[in-house]
């Protein structure tokens, strides 16, 4: 029988129980140096995710428009599209005050003016907006019916021509993930 973790704690939470506990990474994505302030009580607090990394590396932006980074923890995907399309106005929302908090300074650690932070559950914070591209890596860990729902409602936040790009590990969730686009998006 495996013990559970005592201090361990769910990211996709209001508010953080855990004690704040700060940390910093660096790193390069396509080519340039980015700094995050992390902290106890986000996702990947030590460093920056395989899944996040992949679709900062291969996400396709808009020339102009509005950019949605729906989950966004500490901000890295926002900040990161913010950064290589100053064109774009990058809209990054969470439901984890301490992400958004987070989010928030990492804005300013990084220069971006072409963003913003919003907090609330999934698509509340953006209800009446549409936008040109949206991104997620999805909190997986809170379940299917969370992830369903960020495929599910993104068509009605979306221009015509709107991409929506997710990063997901597919030996986990592939084949489940693949009805649900289909029955949202269509087959292609």
């Amino acid at each position: 029988m495996r013990k559970e973790n005592r201090n361990s704690e769910h990211y996709f939470v209001e508010r953080p129980k855990s004690k704040l506990k700060l940390g910093i990474i660096h790193t390069y994505l396509r080519g340039k140096s980015f700094k995050f302030l992390t902290a106890s009580g986000v996702f990947s607090k030590k460093r920056l995710d395989l899944g996040t990394r992949v679709l900062i590396e291969s996400m396709i932006l808009p020339e102009e428009g509005f950019v949605l980074d729906i989950g966004c923890g500490y901000g890295a995907v926002g900040i990161a599209a913010a950064t290589f399309n100053p064109k774009l106005h990058v809209i990054m929302v969470d439901v984890n005050e301490r992400a958004v908090w987070l989010a928030k300074q990492n804005l300013e650690l990084n220069n971006v003016t072409n963003a913003e932070v919003r907090k609330g559950y999934l698509y509340k914070p953006v209800e009446n907006k549409l936008f040109n591209c949206i991104l997620s890596n999805p909190p997986v860990s809170a379940g299917m019916p969370t992830v369903k729902a960020i495929i599910a409602e993104a068509p009605k936040h979306m221009t015509a021509k709107a991409t929506f790009q997710m990063v997901v590990r597919s030996k986990i969730w592939g084949k489940r993930l693949r009805t649900i686009f289909e029955e949202n998006f269509g087959k292609r």
